[in-house]
């Protein structure tokens, strides 16, 4: 049920996103989402691929500071109100959200959203709950 997700840490400066994405590519690696929040010194890039371990390793070897977090994915209506509804719920329920991104999928009118939370089994359970269909890793790394 949790996704593994890469936090790359980059350095606020030009062509560092670039050298980042570019040797991922040269190591055959497909970014299936991401996400880019940043500084005025540092952003983190935070990206689902794959092959999260061998995305890392390529990272590393090219002086790029990585960690590895678990993610949940959820499944909603790509519809007005879809992200709402599966805010209100987290809001419901107390649970903080530390961040989230999203992204379509060949599912007509659906969308995957990417939750991270410092409790990701209360998130799940929370989820399960209420109904809310949480994606598995292997649909996401292999849309």
């Amino acid at each position: 049920m949790k996704i593994s997700q890469l936090s790359i840490f980059l350095e606020n400066k030009e062509g560092r996103l670039w050298n980042a994405l570019d040797v991922l590519a040269n190591g055959g690696i497909n970014i299936r989402a991401l996400s880019l929040a940043d500084t005025s010194d540092f952003g983190i890039l935070r990206i689902i691929v794959h092959d999260p371990e061998k995305a890392k390793k390529i990272l590393e070897e090219n002086d790029f500071i990585v960690k590895i977090i678990d993610v949940v994915g959820v499944e909603l209506d790509d519809t007005p109100g879809g992200l709402a509804n599966v805010l209100k719920l987290m809001n419901d329920n107390k649970i903080n959200l530390e961040y989230i991104y999203a992204f379509t999928h060949e599912k007509t009118e659906k969308a995957i959203l990417l939750l991270q939370s410092k409790d990701l089994n209360l998130l799940i359970s929370v989820l399960k709950d209420h109904n809310v269909s949480i994606v598995p890793s292997k649909e996401v790394y292999n849309l």
